[in-house]
Order: structure tokens, then sequence, then C-alpha cells
């Protein structure tokens, strides 16, 4: 901070709008020395109320009333693009933290909005803070003067916060009735485009492929359907220099919400992790993925898939919806390496057929690849408990591959029998669940409908005098945990029912997909994700698997 005879301007570097550039502090020696510290703040909101609010304007009066009241070494302190619902903006902060060390005589602001607009926090400040530092605080358009504590104005004051905390809890609903109304017609909420995607010149709605980026998206998917993990996708990227989305991003001259990285190859897992859980790389427009709890609680929360608004076939897709499936399933299964670091393709598909428990993998003590095998998780740890279920990672991987094959050649010889088949036997098995899963759907549905009427009930007996307050809250609560509980498992079943309804989509799939590698001489690990779901192992070398 410079102390002047005139006037400065002390500005943390701001995201959002940079207004002048901050001085530092050279000549500051004293009490003497001590400073009008010159407070504005302009949010987002504020900035369609026009001229009146704008920076320029709060900077012109307060330094035409520091000058008329005649304090010294004004000094602005400016928060431009900052919400007052809350008080961790950099210039307040910075402001506050000369305050503490003594630097600060008198405080003043345009009004009482401009400090916040949390009545309580505002009220707080002006009441405890300043003066617990010796502070006089002064808003000139509300007549508020620290220093005159038997003004009408100062008695006014906490009437006028709570009028502006109103304003923004009312401004905070319209936004988020305007943006719960586009999420929900399916418009992109986001501001800023995903990786591989640029706005539309003709519609800035709609989202277009960016080649270049597309090219790098599909190569970490593919990486991920070949078994690598996060930290090996970001450290090839790395090795091969290919520019992170940031990077790339500015080079194109786009605006990005982050800072360039001093390294411009500088890949890391985190964001390997975001791209591959990014829905919007199969076509999709996905709002509403995070929440705040309150205009004052800022953090955002990840939503559950189940509250989220998914418009699929919005743009062009990347990534089809069957590999990005795989890799989220890929990217839940834990890879178990050997000593030696070595971990297999078949890690998290092998089951034990009698327990269901995985098959672990490991290595001999030379810990050669010939020797690397798959044993029961269970028989390692209780071996009384289920019996040797092993077999060698090489023989596994000649079963898979004649398994593949075998299918695939039957599936091209006789694609019309072989859709044939696998029709019936999904009547077969899934009709009886579909049934059993429909009538347990009805009588949880029923349930709730009786919960209700349940409720309605103890609360007119509550209300009447009937039923004890203190029953009436057990009860109460009894009912809206069992009713939560049914509302989940009706949710569950919904969903099974659903998965089930659409096997014969998945019989068709999976005809195109095995139609692709027909005479397949290799096993690879994208080929193995594409085509297994699980495989059994029996005792004690027979093996069954699962498509």
């Amino acid at each position: 901070m410079t102390v002047s005879n005139n006037f400065d301007t002390m500005m943390p570097a701001n995201p959002v709008s940079t207004v002048a550039p901050i001085k530092e502090v050279t000549d500051m020696t004293g009490a003497t020395k001590q400073i009008t510290a010159l407070y504005c703040r302009l949010s987002q909101e504020d900035e369609r109320s026009g001229e009146s609010l704008s920076i320029e304007n709060q900077k012109s009066i307060l330094l035409q009333y520091a000058r008329e009241q005649h304090f010294t070494n004004p000094v602005f302190f400016v928060d431009d693009g900052y919400s007052g619902t809350n008080f961790d903006r950099p210039g307040f902060q910075q402001m506050l933290a000369e305050m503490e060390a003594g630097h600060v005589k008198v405080c003043i602001t345009k009004d009482l909005s401009r400090l916040g607009r949390n009545s309580s926090l505002v009220g707080l400040y002006t009441s405890m803070t300043f003066p617990k530092y010796g502070v006089r605080y002064i808003a000139i358009n509300d007549n508020f003067d620290s220093n005159d504590p038997n003004s009408i104005n100062n008695d006014f004051a906490g009437i006028k916060n709570w009028f502006n905390e109103f304003y923004a809890r009312d401004t905070s609903r319209k936004i988020r009735a305007v943006q719960k109304a586009k999420g929900e017609k399916g418009l992109p909420l986001t501001t800023n485009v995903p990786y591989r995607y640029v706005k539309d010149p003709d519609d800035p709605k709609h989202w277009v492929i960016d080649p270049e980026a597309a090219t790098v998206v599909k190569r970490i998917f593919d990486m991920c359907m070949e078994g690598r993990g996060p930290s090996q996708i970001a450290r090839q990227l790395k090795e091969n220099k290919v520019f992170t989305p940031t990077a790339y991003q500015k080079r194109q001259g786009r605006n990005t919400p982050n800072a360039e990285p001093e390294n411009p190859y500088g890949w890391n897992s985190s964001t390997i992790v975001h791209i591959l859980e990014r829905r919007e790389y199969t076509g999709c427009i996905v709002n509403f993925k995070t929440y705040t709890n309150s205009i004052w609680d800022k953090k955002q929360r990840d939503n559950p898939v189940e509250n989220q608004a998914i418009f699929p076939d919005s743009h062009e897709r990347i990534i089809e919806d069957e590999v990005f499936e795989k890799v989220q399933q890929i990217r839940q299964q834990r890879h178990r390496k050997t000593k030696s670091g070595r971990s297999s393709m078949f890690s998290g598909l092998v089951y034990c057929s009698d327990c269901g428990e995985k098959l672990y993998y490991g290595a001999t003590n030379n810990y050669r690849t010939e020797g690397a095998f798959f044993d029961c998780s269970l028989h390692w740890k209780h071996k009384d408990k289920c019996g040797t279920h092993y077999i060698r990672e090489k023989v596994l991987q000649q079963l898979v591959l004649q398994h593949i094959q075998m299918v695939t050649g039957y599936i091209y010889r006789h694609e019309a029998h072989f859709r044939q088949v696998m029709e019936q036997q999904l009547h077969a098995e899934s009709a009886k669940q579909i049934a059993a899963n429909r009538k347990a759907l009805e009588r949880s549905e029923k349930r709730i409908s009786e919960l209700k009427r349940l409720f309605i009930k103890i609360y007119e007996d509550n209300a009447s005098g009937k039923l004890s307050d203190e029953r009436f809250d057990m009860m109460s609560q009894t009912y809206e945990a069992e009713q939560k509980e049914l509302e989940a498992e009706v949710t569950r079943l919904q969903k099974e029912i659903e998965v089930q309804e659409t096997q014969i989509q998945n019989i068709e799939k999976f005809i195109q997909k095995a139609g692709q590698y027909v005479g397949i001489e290799e096993l690879t690990p994208y080929v193995l994700h594409e085509l297994v779901k699980a495989i059994y192992v029996d005792a004690p070398d027979k093996t069954r698997m699962s498509f």
C-alpha cells in the first residue's frame, strides 16, 4: 500500500475485471500516517443497475467526500465482480489486514450495501470489528457515521442492512429460477465449454467439435480402455508433448477460467479423471451437476446423477455410450499389482465361480511373467471357506482369446440363429425377474401412498389434541424414514426394469461389436474390455465367461 497526499488504489488481482494495478506500501511509518480507506465493490448483479453503481462512479463519490471532509491519505480498496453475500473478497480482506495492523483511521463506502449484503456480518463489522481497531466507519448515502451513535440514521442501519440482504436473496431466487428454467429446457448452463468443443459461431448455445482437441480426448478414452490409469495416461501425454486443455485453449485465443500453466505439457491425473467422467463427450448436455446450499454458502457440491438433467444427442458425440460406461466400470475396478509393480489386463474381471469373490493377481517368487496367476481372494484369507480356484494368466489369455474367436466366428456364420437363441434366453431369464420387480414396485408404491394418508391423519389428530406432540414427532419421523427407504427402492426397481427391458438392444450392439473382431489373432486390453463383462473360474481349471 502507498500512502499519498492525493489518493492511491489498492486492488488485488481480480479474475473478473481489472480496474487498476496494485501499488505497494513504501512510506507507511506509523499512526501519524494512518490512511482513509475508500472501499468500492461491484457484483455482476449490481452491474445491471447501471452506471450509478460502477466502480468509477463509487471512486468519484468517495474521493470527493474525503476531500470535502478533509480526510487525509485516501487509499482505494476495490472488489470488482464480487458478491456482497460473503466477505471472502480480496480487496476487503486486504483492507481488514491494514485495520488489524493499525494503519486505518477511517473507512468510507458509498452506502451500507457496498460493504456487504449479509445483515448479520455487516452489523458485526460496523458494531464490533471496526471499533475494536479504532476505525471510524461512514456510509455516505445512508448517512451512517459510527462517530455519531445517537443519530437516528444509525438506528435505522439494521433495517437497511436487512433490506440489502433481502435484495440479495430475492436476486438469488430470480437467478436460480431463470437457470432452472433454462436447464430444464436443455440449454447448457455452463459458461465454459468442455475441452474439445467450441461454441457454434451461428448459435452460441450449440457446441461443435474442435477436431484437434477431439483427437486427444478419444486417445485418453482409448488408453483407459487399454487398462491404463489416469497417472499413466497423464505421463504418456506429457512425454508426447501434448498441450494441456488450458494451454491449448490459450493458444487458440479462447478465454479459460484457469491461468496458463508454466509447463504447457504438464498433464496431471485429476485432469484425466475430469475428462473421463464428462458425459458431455457422448453428445449430452448435462445440467445441475452441482448445487449450493444457500447464497451464503458458495461451496459447489456434487449433485447425484438422479437429480441431474441429461439431454442426449444435443451435439455431435466423440465417445460412444458403451465405451463411456465401460470406462466408468474400469475406473471403479482396483487393479492389484505384484511386488514387481506389474498388473494384468484381466484384473477386476476374474471371479470365483463358487464364492463369487474376485481372483487376486499374483506371481511366483521369481516374478517372471510366465509365472503370473490368479487365485481366489477368499481362499487366500480363509482356506476353509472356499477351495482353490487357480489359473495362470498365460492360460487364461489363451482360453479367452479362443472363446472370443469361437463366439465371433459363430455370430459371423449364424447371425440370425444367434440372435434368435439369445432373445429366447433373455426372455426366459428376464420375464420372471421383470414380473417380480413389477410386483415389488407396486407394493412399494402402494405403501408410500398409505404412508402419506397416515401422515395426514396423525397431523390432524395432533392438531385436534388427540395425539401428543411427542407421539406425533416419533410417528412422523418413523413414517418419513420408511417413506425415504421405499422411494429409494422404487427408484432402484424402476432402473432394473428399464435395464431388463433394453436387453434386446444390447444383443444388437454386441453383434455389431463382434463383427469387428472376426478372425482376431491377438487379445488386447481394449478388445477384452469391449467384449468381456466377467470371467468365472471353476476348480480346478475350467473357465466360464460372461459377455
